[in-house]
């Protein structure tokens, strides 16, 4: 066994260690890696290594007295070797750690891309002024207007006549449910159900009965808007949240080259149960760490949304689920709002990453998703189904948007049924930029 067998060997390791990667995002646990670091488990135990031999016979450094033959593992234990407890030889199971920029190496190696960055070039050279913003900083230059500002929107956003509903908890034949399907269906008040629960057992038996129907309680009872509402009330908190705070900064000089601002959307619903989160996750988190070994300069905002959509932090990303409806051009509307502040399209590569079962509110996608998509300036608008038991009967939404943007050169649209579908849907959607670019 010569120097060409073991170049052989080692080519075999880099298959292997691509085939690994390939079943990693497939079937893994990524728990264990973080957004800079990804860490892949491997099968090889040992890798083959040269050694001079004083008596020139042509053996290799790892031979056990025999000769072997072409083609025979070098190092590995024969047939009937691996008996014993797990782990006892301490290798059988070992990680290997990549950085970003090698696992985008890698896997286009895997899935036969090579995506090159369109490379954006901005250069500043002001300073002085405490003018622009970031998301840290010291408290003393928080602002806190904006802070108040976007405090304020939320209030407004999740506010609602609670007098008004529980009333209607006092409607004979009536009970938490009902109510808070009339509340969100009918009357769209952004209510929760625990609280429907909580307010319905606070009420007296002898209250639940007081109207004989839902027209006599609207014609009795006045219901006072929110506008109405904190004039004469006035506002007593303002729910302000750790992603609100912006601080300013005074602009220095700069340079920076190849920047990406990557905006991961994921539907938070009722019906986006744990496997489809799954399937999410999949397939979210190795496009993040491909996009982020691309660019020399990555940033990544992550949007959960109902029928209502926030921001939210990397960490909570794909454990959030709410109870709520699906409205999926609230979190368009949110995405269009963080980039034209945040990441001017002059000086940012914007990739919008949407992903869900494909359900949504009547008429939302091609009244409202659709021409926001076109709106949105971004090198790649992509929509990801993640449906474990095949369509939905309602799950329509990656259809409108697959047929209205056919042909499209930087629209991609993909379906995951399960881990399996996960690499091809990633190809999907990178082969799809890659095409825009040519």
């Amino acid at each position: 066994m010569g120097l060409r067998d073991d170049l052989e060997r080692y080519r075999e390791v880099g298959e292997n260690r691509r085939q690994d990667l390939a079943e990693f995002i497939q079937y893994g646990d990524m728990g264990g890696s973080r957004q800079d670091s990804v860490r892949i488990p491997i099968k090889i135990v040992d890798l083959p290594e040269f050694e001079y031999d004083q008596r020139d016979m042509g053996g290799v450094g790892q031979g056990d007295g025999d000769t072997p033959q072409p083609g025979e593992p070098v190092g590995e234990p024969e047939d009937g070797d691996e008996d014993g407890d797990p782990g006892e030889e301490g290798g059988e199971h070992e990680y290997y750690e990549m950085d970003p920029e090698e696992f985008a190496e890698e896997l286009d190696e895997e899935l036969g891309l090579d995506l090159d960055p369109k490379g954006k070039q901005v250069v500043e050279e002001t300073e002085g002024d405490f003018t622009d913003i970031t998301r840290t900083g010291p408290t003393s230059t928080l602002d806190f207007e904006r802070l108040f500002k976007q405090g304020l929107k939320r209030k407004l956003a999740m506010d609602f006549d609670r007098g008004y509903v529980r009333e209607a908890l006092k409607v004979d034949g009536w009970g938490p449910e009902t109510v808070f399907e009339w509340a969100r269906t009918d009357e769209n008040l952004p209510v929760s159900r625990p609280w429907v629960e909580e307010a319905y057992a606070e009420i007296p038996d002898d209250e639940k009965t007081k109207w004989a129907s839902l027209e006599e309680m609207e014609a009795n009872v006045e219901r006072v808007d929110t506008a109405q509402r904190i004039r004469r009330e006035g506002v007593d908190q303002i729910p302000f949240r750790r992603e609100d705070e912006r601080f300013r900064y005074p602009e220095i000089v700069e340079e920076r080259e190849k920047n990406v601002v990557v905006v991961n959307i994921r539907d938070v619903s009722g019906s986006m149960r744990q496997k489809k989160r799954e399937l999410v996750e999949r397939t979210f988190t190795p496009l993040d760490w491909y996009l982020q070994g691309k660019y020399d300069n990555a940033e990544f905002v992550y949007i959960a949304h109902d029928a209502e959509a926030w921001e939210v932090e990397r960490e909570d990303f794909f454990g959030i689920r709410s109870g709520g409806g699906t409205r999926i051009s609230s979190a368009y509307d949110l995405a269009a709002e963080v980039l034209e502040e945040e990441y001017p399209w002059s000086e940012w590569n914007r990739y919008v990453f949407a992903a869900g079962d494909s359900e949504n509110s009547s008429n939302d996608t091609e009244e409202r998703v659709i021409p926001m998509m076109e709106e949105i300036p971004a090198n790649l608008h992509a929509y990801v189904e993640t449906q474990p038991s095949g369509n939905a009967i309602n799950a329509t939404h990656a259809e409108e948007v697959e047929r209205h943007f056919r042909g499209s050169d930087n629209v991609a649209v993909a379906y995951v049924s399960g881990p399996e579908d996960v690499t091809t849907a990633i190809y999907e959607i990178l082969s799809t930029e890659e095409e825009a670019d040519e």
